[in-house]
């Protein structure tokens, strides 16, 4: 016995020992290191002034060239930061030219009296927060080919513009003098959102088209006085990533797979075969059970109703994604044709997570399924709602079943 035993132990442990552990992104992802997901990015294109004299000079006499360099860093695959500097060159319209500041031209515009065209620089930082919406709503797939990040921000900028109002001259900085015993603004604000459009060539490497729209504070005006820019631009440029580019997905174990020898595989057949013999002499028992037949006649087995359906969901996710989306839009139309309460479970599995995050998860899963149905329609009266700190019972067959148990169940109420 003791040598059997030896026999049979030795395979299990070699198995055990070739048992690896890999990254699987369908597990969702974790954070990585903070130096890693950081990047550079430098872009130039071109913006139009659109202030309410603009419209007095031609459309293309306002195109000038801007252009950004900026650092940031992804903290998730979802949010990141960017933050550096920018030049944009502004054109427009002013009017009584003696009056503004910021000149670099007296021309005037052709058919507009008292009104002259003007250039000056716009020199500053900007910030902006950027949302990655494509792995918010689709989910975070590495290598994807194209990502839309809209974008909010600010910027702070110092204007700089020539001495004179000819087109020579030493460029200057607006603030340092005074002119006609009047000190002049230097400093402007700008608030900006856009879309930030990126199309990888590389793992480090990325194409950028960012499409925006700012609102600029400058002088454009006769009098001297403040005004808000709206400021267009469209941008092209690169972006390169630092170190680590893609997110940690959690670790999973892959088992290998267990090859039978002969005497082995005989031995399951034998087993089989006395299985069957058994599971046909219990049909027997059953069907004479079934008619009456015997002495222990079986006591009626009532089932529990099963599941109206089950919604699943990704791991560490309580947003109803892909589709389930169908499987509750569905739900929904039955429970409109129905005349019935039901209850609404929320799950979570207990072999990742721990209690305070899989509670979280219940309670948000559950909740979400609930506001679907009710916007579909459905009655809040007519839907109650718990959670389960329990893996499911009815799907729980160890640590490969857990997605089984990421899930909110739907059952009628009698």
């Amino acid at each position: 016995m003791a040598l059997a035993c030896a026999m049979f132990m030795v395979p299990s442990v070699a198995s055990a020992q070739e048992v690896t552990y890999v990254e699987d992104p369908a597990q969702g992802y974790t954070f990585n290191r903070f130096q890693d997901n950081w990047f550079i990015e430098a872009l130039g294109g071109a913006g139009v002034m659109m202030s309410k004299y603009d419209a007095k000079q031609k459309f293309g006499d306002r195109i000038a060239w801007k252009g950004n360099l900026y650092v940031g860093k992804w903290f998730s695959p979802i949010i990141g930061l960017r933050f550096g500097g920018e030049f944009n060159q502004m054109k427009g319209t002013a009017e009584n030219i003696p009056a503004v500041m910021g000149i670099r031209t007296d021309k005037p515009i052709s058919g507009e009296n008292g009104f002259y065209e003007q250039q000056f620089n716009n020199i500053g930082i900007a910030g902006d927060v950027m949302i990655n919406v494509t792995n918010w709503w689709c989910g975070y797939r590495p290598g994807r080919i194209y990502n839309a990040i809209p974008y909010v921000g600010f910027g702070h900028h110092w204007a700089v513009y020539r001495e004179n109002k000819s087109s020579k001259g030493d460029w200057s900085y607006e603030g340092i003098k005074k002119q006609d015993g009047v000190k002049r603004h230097a400093r402007n604000y700008s608030g900006r959102a856009g879309l930030l459009n990126t199309f990888r060539l590389g793992e480090h490497v990325n194409l950028l088209l960012d499409l925006r729209f700012e609102l600029m504070q400058e002088h454009v005006d006769g009098s001297g006085n403040r005004t808000w820019i709206e400021y267009p631009s469209a941008l092209l440029g690169l972006s390169y990533k630092f170190n680590k580019t893609e997110w940690t997905a959690p670790i999973v174990p892959v088992c290998p797979t267990y090859k039978y020898t002969d005497a082995q595989g005989d031995a399951l057949v034998a087993r089989l075969a006395a299985a069957d013999r058994k599971i046909e002499d219990l049909e027997k028992q059953l069907r004479e059970c079934l008619k009456g037949k015997g002495d222990n006649p079986p006591a009626p087995v009532t089932d529990k109703e099963a599941p109206l359906a089950i919604v699943y969901f990704p791991i560490n996710v309580s947003k109803i994604v892909g589709v389930q989306n169908d499987v509750v839009n569905a739900v929904g139309d039955v429970m409109l044709d129905e005349n019935k309460t039901y209850t609404l479970t929320g799950w979570a599995d207990n072999y990742t997570g721990n209690d305070k995050i899989n509670t979280r998860l219940r309670k948000d899963r559950v909740a979400t399924v609930k506001n679907a149905l009710v916007k579909k329609g459905v009655a809040d009266s007519r839907l109650n709602t718990q959670i389960d700190d329990r893996n499911r019972p009815d799907a729980d067959f160890g640590p490969k079943s857990a997605p089984l148990s990421r899930a909110v169940t739907i059952v009628r109420n009698k």
